[in-house]
């Protein structure tokens, strides 16, 4: 298995394919959180990129680069919503169709905007069913290209032009803080550091409960773990994936793990501060920042991956959100 499944080139040249289709997200800034944790902070709001995470920008990079002929056979995807939607609404805008397998008990704010972007939705049980099983044999039924969540070079590149965005909004970073679920996100990042910003550290945060890929690099090998019981759905992979780990186990200065209370007071933070509402996945590589997990550089980016939460699972989250306290 190559160990660089991309390479800069590929996510320069998803950004070309993006241009005019995924949104060019805001770095936001706040005096507070600089005070609060002693270092100039740059957060990248990628809550507000298009289905409302940054999973647009992989899947519409996959889907742009598939030959007409697969293309209009349609695609498949499996995911426990950002991607799903994402795939959706790619689908959508380069008129073909989308089927999505996605978690029964996925939140119903993504199962209906999944819905509404004209997908075709097959739900399953994520404790007992596997979800790429069920994915691989509806695609080879109907004849569908199967759109992976991360593990996925195309999807990968597409990632990573939220790194490349914001080495262009924010110069000198010497931290970049980043979500990981699959990995996508992180190697695809972590490639564009690399070549980039080589004197920047990329760090990966998980919820405790899905330290699927924290356990992997003490390891020194992919590792898995029961299905995820966390706040954090989006990052509730068992298993980090095979290109990704190879590139993260390469590129990442490791990985951090936040507990569930510290994405809830991350996300009260958002909400009370920031202005901004994030889901808990969003939430926790500023949870990581915000607990001190981190030894913070002068200069430190932040991925806030995605805002998809409703008002009733949001209010639910919040009713016991411990505030932080401030200087």
């Amino acid at each position: 298995m190559s160990e660089t499944p991309i390479t800069l080139a590929h996510v320069q040249d998803a950004a070309d394919r993006l241009d005019g289709a995924a949104h060019r997200t805001p770095v936001l800034r706040s005096s507070l959180l600089d005070a609060l944790t002693g270092s100039e902070v740059h957060l990248k709001a990628e809550n507000f990129q298009r289905v409302g995470a940054f999973k647009f920008r992989g899947a519409y990079n996959a889907l742009a680069q598939l030959p007409a002929e697969q293309l209009a056979r349609g695609v498949a995807a499996y995911s426990s919503g950002n991607h799903a939607q994402a795939v959706a609404l790619a689908a959508r805008e380069l008129g073909t169709t989308a089927l999505l397998v996605m978690p029964e008990d996925a939140p119903p704010t993504k199962l209906a905007a999944t819905a509404a972007y004209g997908a075709e939705i097959v739900t399953y049980d994520r404790y007992t069913e596997s979800r790429e099983e069920i994915g691989a044999k509806l695609a080879a039924e109907r004849g569908l290209t199967v759109i992976p969540p991360y593990d996925y070079a195309p999807t990968m590149a597409g990632q990573g032009t939220v790194a490349l965005e914001l080495l262009e909004q924010a110069e000198g970073l010497e931290a970049l803080l980043i979500p990981v679920g699959g990995g996508g996100l992180a190697a695809g990042c972590a490639t564009v550091a690399a070549a980039l910003a080589p004197q920047m550290s990329v760090v990966g945060v998980e919820p405790a409960a899905g330290d699927d890929t924290a356990r992997s690099l003490r390891e020194g090998a992919r590792v898995s773990i029961p299905v995820p019981r966390t706040i954090a759905d989006g990052q509730g992979a068992t298993t980090p994936g095979e290109l990704t780990f190879a590139v993260n186990r390469r590129l990442l200065a490791g990985v951090e793990t936040v507990g569930e209370d510290e994405i809830r007071a991350a996300m009260r933070f958002a909400f009370e501060v920031l202005k901004i509402v994030l889901e808990p996945s969003g939430a926790t590589a500023l949870a990581a920042l915000l607990s001190g997990r981190v030894r913070l550089p002068r200069r430190t980016g932040v991925v806030l991956s995605g805002g998809n939460i409703g008002l009733d699972r949001f209010a639910e989250v919040m009713a016991d959100a411990p505030a932080l306290p401030l200087p």
